[in-house]
């Protein structure tokens, strides 16, 4: 079967590799259809490495997924053969202590896909997977948005994360990438006051006022603080930051209102922030850390069923062929990319 596997920086090989198998009574043979080249895809293509997870080359990256349900172990039984599915790409042991606490998505054993060091990824013909990371999806759904789901998840959790009724609520996001652009449709859900959108693309910040930002601006060129404070003098409830700059940090402390909450959703480059502890302390400014997410896959599922537009991020396809070409647009922002997908059928 064709596989696409990194082997060295910005290198990317298709290489002809053996097809899985079944080995457990729960496992799914999936076909895959469409995967999303995903911000953190792009940090192993570019860097080889988020933080202490380090590529061993040849690897194979790839999580977000959807594919056709071809054959089944003989436990099996919430999916079948012909079946589109979504796949959560986290395999947890649901027996360590995070599992049991109801915290899979930290669980100690936790393997996930196109993660060094855990499981090669779904840039590939086929993937094995145990029934629980595969949901059956509706006619509503094609391969596109069913791959989809899975950075859906992302901003669907960071958004309940925050413990927050987002009614009359006001709300700023940093980054309008694919994650900032769900969680800016998943608040939209939620009736809050206004939304603030930072971002330095002009086509990115077209697009998130297209998604329902209520005012969209260039942090480069604007101080979020003076436009933050000119819109609304009491500042922010809560700020998520889906960019993983530096930069943004230092500008989202200075927009929250005491009291509020900053939402770290963005992966940080080199793998730690540094944060104005005055501002914070004095503010009373809470953080919360995002960690993929949790029990939210049939949360997002809903929301595309009832009409979430998460298609409309989506602005280039591919063929496994020109793997590379897509990872060199993504990293690059290049043609106006906001999320490209590769269709392997």
């Amino acid at each position: 079967m064709k596989t696409l596997v990194l082997t060295g920086i910005r290198e990317i090989e298709m290489i002809d590799s053996p097809e899985p198998i079944l080995k457990n009574p729960d496992d799914v043979l999936i076909r895959i259809k469409t995967v999303g080249v995903c911000g953190s895809d792009i940090h192993y293509f570019t860097e080889g490495k988020i933080g202490s997870q380090v590529v061993k080359f040849p690897f194979t990256v790839g999580h977000e997924c959807s594919g056709i349900v071809e054959k089944t172990g003989s436990a099996v039984t919430r999916v079948k053969p012909g079946d589109l599915v979504a796949v959560d790409p986290s395999i947890h042991c649901g027996t360590c202590d995070q599992c049991l606490a109801g915290r899979p998505h930290t669980c100690r054993n936790n393997r996930f896909l196109g993660c060094p060091g855990q499981i090669d990824g779904c840039l590939t013909e086929y993937i094995v997977m145990p029934e629980f990371t595969c949901f059956a999806l509706s006619p509503k759904f094609d391969a596109t948005t069913a791959a989809l789901i899975e950075p859906l998840t992302i901003g669907t959790y960071s958004v309940e994360l925050a413990q927050t009724d987002f009614r009359n609520k006001t709300v700023g996001i940093f980054g309008a990438g694919p994650i900032g652009l769900s969680v800016l449709m998943v608040l939209k859900t939620m009736d809050p006051a206004k939304i603030l959108c930072f971002e330095p693309l002009e086509y990115r910040r077209k697009k998130a006022s297209d998604l329902g930002a209520s005012s969209v601006f260039n942090p480069i060129e604007t101080s979020p603080a003076k436009v933050t404070q000119e819109t609304e003098p009491l500042l922010l409830d809560v700020v998520f930051d889906c960019s993983g700059e530096q930069q943004a940090i230092d500008e989202a402390v200075r927009i929250i209102k005491p009291g509020g909450k900053l939402i770290l959703v963005g992966i940080p480059p080199e793998g730690k922030y540094t944060i104005n502890m005055d501002i914070l302390r004095r503010n009373e400014i809470s953080i919360h850390n995002v960690r993929r997410q949790n029990h939210c896959v049939e949360r997002a599922i809903l929301l595309v069923e009832n009409g979430l537009p998460i298609d409309q991020m989506v602005t280039h396809h591919f063929s496994p062929e020109v793997t590379q070409q897509a990872f060199e647009m993504v990293s690059g922002y290049q043609d106006g990319v906001i999320k490209a997908m590769i269709n392997f059928s």
